[in-house]
């Protein structure tokens, strides 16, 4: 039976105040920033490989099936007491009670507060309640509020257990953090507004001034595929979208699931320019350094994807809503 647990949303001190229960109702979900492969056939498991880069109206319903949801993460794999037992950092959230996550929930296809039901729904967020559910039998997500900069120094300081949220495995992260997976797999992509028909691919970007997440990979791909490019930096996600929109910058690059969001959010308001960029990046479940808690979540992850739970997860959160029926093959999971 699923619980919702949060009577409060802690919010990291990093730009945020603590939200109590009177802000939100009942937090059981999350989401964070990251990319998406568009090859063709959505290979890899990206969201957006087979979704329009343009404005154009589909005839995906933009609406996630929060019932259809529910129920799948409800209907999740549990692990036995032996497998637990087997990991300290499992066997420390089964007797805490809860599953402390890093996360935003402001991603419409990966991590969306409902504030009519306080509920968090998205892929990231049914990952999280699924991983909950796998190790607690209930879904009892608690949600600390996580930037691109913040998720390494949550999972050092142990404010959190475990950072579920478009957060893209590096070898520089991977010195200060684990990372359990990949799950999915994602590429940069330029958003600019509707009526721009100036920028259509990287090389317009040139002598432009483009907005990046702080704390990303945006910044770094950026600079090697359009050197020329002025970029200015945000800390997130809303900051960067709104400078587009006030016509501060000229376009905003991150992972294409992110633009992805902002296309299902505001029909009409956004475009994607040109095709998506870079090389494929894997996203991972991030865990403190060196924790036991990575093969027990890489079982978990496989656990799912042999049960089709996955798929599942990625036609009502991502497919449904951007009109692809193709369901995409998750990567394989590190050994």
């Amino acid at each position: 039976m699923s619980t919702n647990l949060s009577d409060k949303v802690v919010v990291d001190r990093r730009g945020f105040l603590a939200l109590g229960a009177t802000a939100f109702a009942t937090v059981a979900g999350l989401g964070l920033a990251g990319c998406s492969d568009t090859s063709d056939k959505a290979a890899s498991g990206s969201a957006a490989g087979s979704a329009s880069t343009s404005s154009k109206k589909t005839t995906a319903s933009t609406d996630l099936d929060a019932s259809a949801f529910d129920k799948l993460v409800e209907s999740g794999p549990r692990a036995t007491d032996e497998e637990i037992a087997a990991s300290t950092w499992a066997t420390a959230v089964k007797d805490r009670g809860s599953l402390k996550v890093g996360a935003v929930q402001t991603s419409t296809l990966f991590s969306l507060l409902n504030e009519k039901d306080g509920k968090t729904r998205g892929f990231d967020a049914g990952m999280a309640q699924l991983l909950s559910e796998y190790i607690l039998g209930e879904n009892k997500v608690e949600i600390t509020q996580a930037t691109s900069d913040t998720r390494e120094s949550m999972l050092q300081n142990g404010q959190v257990d475990t950072v579920i949220g478009t957060y893209t495995i590096t070898d520089e992260r991977k010195k200060l953090v684990s990372f359990a997976g990949p799950y999915y797999y994602t590429q940069q992509a330029i958003l600019v507004l509707a009526d721009n028909d100036d920028i259509k691919s990287v090389k317009d970007l040139a002598g432009k001034n483009v907005a990046v997440q702080s704390g990303s990979n945006g910044p770094s791909i950026l600079s090697e595929v359009a050197p020329k490019a002025s970029q200015q930096e945000f800390k997130t996600d809303e900051e960067a979208r709104q400078a587009l929109v006030q016509g501060r910058v000229d376009a905003y690059v991150i992972d294409n699931n992110m633009q992805q969001s902002s296309l299902v959010r505001e029909p009409g308001k956004y475009k994607i320019a040109g095709k998506p960029f870079g090389n494929k990046e894997p996203y991972g479940v991030g865990l403190p350094l060196d924790s036991d808690g990575v093969a027990f979540v890489n079982d978990f992850i496989k656990k799912i994807e042999d049960d089709g739970i996955w798929a599942k997860l990625w036609k009502i959160t991502i497919g449904d809503r951007i009109g692809d029926k193709n369901v995409p093959e998750p990567p394989e999971v590190d050994a």
